[in-house]
C-alpha cells in the first residue's frame, strides 16, 4: 500500500512512542509556520517512520509561543518572528544541519502592496539565512493557494480571474499578488545554489487544525456552530445564494503536507507548481448539512435576502463564547483569538472554485481525500483539543 494511499483511506498509522528513537536522521526538515494549518500536519506528519525521506528530524519554527495542541509533536520549537533579518540571519544562519525547507507561513496587511512587501522580506530572510550556510540543503518547498488564479480577496469577483478549474500554467493576473512576489523571490534564490531545487504548491479552501491560523475555516465554522447551538439558534449559511449552491473543492492540509514531503523526495516533482486539493467535489448546501449534524442543529441553510456576514453577525459574540468556554471547560481562548470571521465571509462569497489535479497525479503524486470525511475529522479534531465543545 502506497504512503498517500493509506492516508487517503484513514488507516492508522503507527505512533512515535511505539518505536525506539531514532539512531541518526536522513533528512533534517526545516519547517517555517509550524503552528499554521498545514505547518501543524507537516509537524505530525514528517517524525513518523514511514514518511518518505525519513527518518526526518525537524526544525519548526513560529511566531508565537508554542501552543499546547503543538507541544507532543517531537520537533526542535523555535520562535521566532522572520520580519527581522536580523534576527532570522542569527538564529537561522547556524542550522547548518538543514537539507530541507518546507515554508508555509504567511501574514495579512491591508493592502496587497503592503501584503506583497511583508510576505516577501519574510521567505527572504529565511532563504538568505539558511542557502548560504547548510551545505547539505537540496529543496525549497513554497506553498501558495488558489488566490494564485483568483486574485487577493479584496479583489475576488472586482476583477477577470480565471476561469475554472485552474490548471498551473495559466498566466499570472497584471494585478499584485503576494504570491508572485514569493514565487519570484524562491526562483531567483534557488539559483545560487548548485543543486537545489524547488516546488510550489496552491491548495484552494483548507480543512484542517490549527486554532490560530488566519485560513482555519473548519475552526471558524465549528464556532459558528457553537455559538448558534448555545443560543439555540438557525445555523444560517453566511454566504451568496451562488456560493450556496456553486461546485466547490477543498484541501484537506494532512494531504497538501503529503504532497510537499512528496516533491521534496521526488525527483520527477523538482522545479514545478502543483495544485493541491480532494480531488472531489462538493456544494455547501451539501457540507453545511454535516456540519449541523455534527452539532445536532436542526434549523440551518441559506435565506433569501440581504447576504448575512459573520464579521457582523458574530462582532458582540465574545461574551457568549467565554460562557461556552467556562460551562465545557475547553481551552481558555478568546473569540478574536480563534475566530477569523472575515476569511469566512470572503470564503462564502466565492463561486465554482475547481481546480485540476491532473499535472500533479502525471507526475506520480496520487493522493486524494473526500472532503465530507476530511470536514468531519477536522471537527473532531477541533473538539479533541477541546477548542470547541
Amino acid at each position: 500500500m502506497s504512503w498517500w494511499w493509506s492516508g487517503a483511506i484513514g488507516a492508522a498509522k503507527k505512533k512515535l512512542d511505539e518505536d525506539e528513537a531514532p539512531q541518526s536522521f536522513q533528512n533534517v526538515a526545516l519547517v517555517v509556520g509550524v503552528t499554521g494549518i498545514v505547518g501543524n500536519s507537516l509537524a505530525e506528519i514528517l517524525p513518523l517512520a514511514d514518511t518518505p525521506g525519513g527518518r526526518w528530524k525537524v526544525y519548526g519554527v513560529a511566531r508565537r509561543p508554542r501552543p499546547s495542541w503543538n507541544a507532543d509533536h517531537p520537533i526542535e520549537y523555535i520562535q521566532r518572528d522572520i520580519t527581522n533579518s536580523n534576527d532570522t540571519q542569527t538564529k537561522f544562519s547556524i542550522l547548518t544541519d538543514v537539507t530541507h525547507i518546507f515554508y508555509v507561513s504567511w501574514t495579512s496587511r491591508p493592502t496587497e502592496e503592503d501584503n506583497c512587501e511583508v510576505n516577501g522580506v519574510m521567505l527572504l530572510n529565511v532563504l538568505r539565512a539558511v542557502i548560504p550556510n547548510a551545505p547539505n540543503l537540496c529543496h525549497v518547498s513554497l506553498q501558495t493557494g488558489g488566490k494564485h488564479y483568483l486574485g487577493p480577496f479584496a479583489l475576488i469577483d472586482k476583477i477577470n480571474s480565471h476561469e475554472p478549474s485552474f490548471t498551473e500554467d495559466l498566466p499570472r493576473l497584471d494585478i499584485p499578488n503576494f504570491y508572485y512576489t514569493q514565487e519570484d523571490i524562491l526562483f531567483e534564490e534557488t539559483k545560487k545554489k548548485e543543486g537545489l531545487s524547488w516546488s510550489v504548491h496552491r491548495p484552494l479552501l483548507i480543512f484542517g487544525f490549527s486554532p490560530y491560523s488566519l485560513m482555519n475555516v473548519v475552526g471558524t465554522l465549528c464556532l459558528y456552530a457553537a455559538i448558534c447551538k448555545h443560543e439555540h439558534i438557525s445555523l444560517k449559511f453566511p454566504g451568496t445564494k451562488r456560493a450556496w449552491e456553486s461546485y466547490y473543492m477543498a484541501s484537506d492540509a494532512d494531504l497538501i503536507a503529503e504532497q510537499h514531503i512528496w516533491a521534496a523526495v521526488d525527483t520527477y516533482a523538482k522545479n514545478e507548481a502543483f495544485n493541491c486539493s480532494n480531488g472531489d467535489v462538493f456544494r455547501w448546501k451539501q457540507l453545511w448539512k454535516v456540519l449541523t449534524e455534527q452539532f445536532e442543529i436542526e434549523e440551518y441553510g441559506y435565506e433569501d435576502g440581504p447576504r448575512l456576514r459573520l464579521a457582523e453577525m458574530m462582532k458582540d459574540k465574545g461574551p457568549v463564547w467565554d460562557e461556552i468556554v467556562k460551562e465545557n471547560e475547553l481551552q481558555p481562548t478568546k473569540l478574536e483569538e480563534v475566530a477569523e470571521w472575515w476569511v469566512a465571509d470572503a470564503t462564502f462569497g466565492m463561486e465554482d472554485i475547481v481546480d485540476s489535479m491532473n499535472k500533479a497525479k502525471e507526475h506520480g503524486f496520487l493522493g486524494f481525500r473526500n472532503s465530507k470525511n476530511s470536514l468531519i475529522n477536522w471537527i473532531d479534531k477541533t473538539r479533541a483539543y477541546k477548542i470547541v465543545p
